[in-house]
């Protein structure tokens, strides 16, 4: 939807999670084909997140099949595979004809990382990444590719010379990375990281989580550093009472808070995509249906 001179789109992470399917009261019926749920999801929102790709990274044909399951206007943003990213990477996601690659020593862990691969190898992945989405792309499906980096990924020469790279490894695509480690968006390094990343053109993913303790809920730091930001929302309020269940379903006037920030990053000629990460039952869907309802309102009536 057109907000100023701005798009906002508005959506979840997933569009076939178990407990959405089963429980949601999202679709019309569970009986649904995986190529149903995807067609009827794209007639409600216009953006959905591809979540499944930061385990294993997707194929071409599955990209052309996205492509061909969804209508003109309705864009996926692609979550990059975890091992493009730094972060611990199951070694069975590695295309076949690489694992030989891994040294004999780390082809029994549990865990795969960049660093067990050489450069070339590396470049090999990231050049397959890309290839991958060129369905999407050339359909004009593709929202952007979303980076999120690891906990421990702080600012340093490698790590700021990581996200420097990023252009040329995935080119003619908009980016946008997650930065959880604090120093990058904590007191004075702010500015500067907001500064480099909009010198660069890659934008910023704006998270509002669960509270923890000493520390108020929502992000730190909302900004646009590119033609495309993104806003996570991965919820704050536990609905239900089960041990194990993580997702948190926002109240209406949480959301309603949300709307003053969403409307000032949708800057004429950018896009703004949020998501909904609180993906339990309906409770990503609903938050999404509510937020973009109070979008559409005159902002005196949005409480």
């Amino acid at each position: 939807m057109c907000v100023g001179d701005g798009v906002v789109r508005a959506g979840g992470c997933s569009w076939a999670d178990r407990t959405l399917v089963r429980d949601g009261g999202f679709y019309p019926r569970r009986s649904m084909t995986a190529r149903e749920r995807l067609a009827y999801y794209a007639e409600q929102f216009a953006v959905a997140e591809v979540a499944a790709t930061y385990r294993f990274p997707p194929t071409p044909q599955v990209c052309s099949q996205w492509v061909e399951r969804t209508p003109p206007g309705f864009v996926l943003d692609v979550r990059a595979w975890s091992l493009l990213s730094g972060c611990p990477t199951l070694p069975d996601s590695l295309w076949p004809d690489l694992r030989r690659a891994v040294p004999p020593e780390r082809r029994d862990r549990r865990r795969l990382y960049s660093s067990h691969l050489s450069q070339e190898v590396l470049h090999e992945c990231w050049a397959r990444f890309r290839h991958a989405l060129q369905p999407l792309v050339d359909a004009g499906r593709l929202g952007g590719v979303l980076l999120r980096y690891p906990s421990w990924w702080g600012p340093r020469p490698d790590t700021w010379a990581e996200l420097a790279a990023l252009p040329a490894r995935l080119p003619g695509v908009r980016l946008a990375v997650e930065l959880p480690e604090q120093r990058w968006l904590e007191g004075d390094g702010a500015d500067g990281t907001l500064e480099w990343l909009d010198a660069r053109g890659i934008g910023l993913v704006c998270c509002d989580g669960p509270p923890r303790p000493g520390v108020p809920p929502g992000p730190s730091v909302v900004a646009a550093t590119a033609e495309l930001s993104v806003v996570r929302f991965r919820g704050r309020r536990r609905v239900d009472g089960e041990a194990g269940t993580w997702p948190y379903r926002y109240e209406r006037a949480e959301l309603a808070g949300w709307v003053p920030a969403i409307r000032d990053l949708a800057s004429p000629g950018s896009e703004v995509h949020v998501l909904f990460d609180n993906g339990y039952r309906g409770d990503a869907v609903d938050n999404a249906r509510t937020f973009l309802e109070l979008l559409r309102r005159p902002s005196a009536e949005v409480a």
